[in-house]
């Protein structure tokens, strides 16, 4: 049995992000920078369905998640459908405003919900140190 934790569990962090426009037609969230976000390649939640992201350094201070798209690969190079501005569009938020993430396993998954909306997700396990290792060598190899 899959273990569910709502969005109000007490072991799930929840972060203000402002939501941007990323180029003409992508979305990009606006995040502080600290250890609940390190610079790496993580999944990403959106109305249920298991994107993945980059958490990349921004211009000022902070770090931003720039899109959301159907895998890993796809997430680095940035290339497909960005799935965070559909979900922008399906749910009529518009550039500017705040969203909520919710820190699910730092470094692995997040989940982003509008305010005052309440999701639960399903727990998933990091990978071991040992594999995170490994799939980080292989993002750093890829540049």
């Amino acid at each position: 049995m899959t273990d569910r934790l709502p969005s109000d569990h007490p072991s799930i962090e929840t972060v203000r992000a402002t939501l941007a426009r990323r180029g003409r037609t992508r979305s990009r969230l606006e995040l502080p920078a600290d250890d609940r976000f390190p610079l790496t390649t993580t999944r990403l939640v959106l109305d249920g369905d298991v994107s993945h992201s980059r958490i990349e350094s921004a211009r000022g201070d902070g770090v931003e998640i720039n899109g959301a798209y159907g895998n890993a690969r796809l997430a680095r190079e940035r290339d497909g459908e960005d799935r965070l501005e559909a979900w922008r569009r399906a749910v009529d938020i518009d550039y500017g405003r705040s969203v909520l993430v919710d820190v699910v396993e730092p470094g692995f998954l997040y989940g982003v919900r509008e305010p005052g909306e309440r999701v639960v997700y399903e727990a998933v396990e990091s990978p071991n140190e040992g594999l995170a290792a490994i799939a980080r060598d292989l993002d750093d190899a890829d540049g």
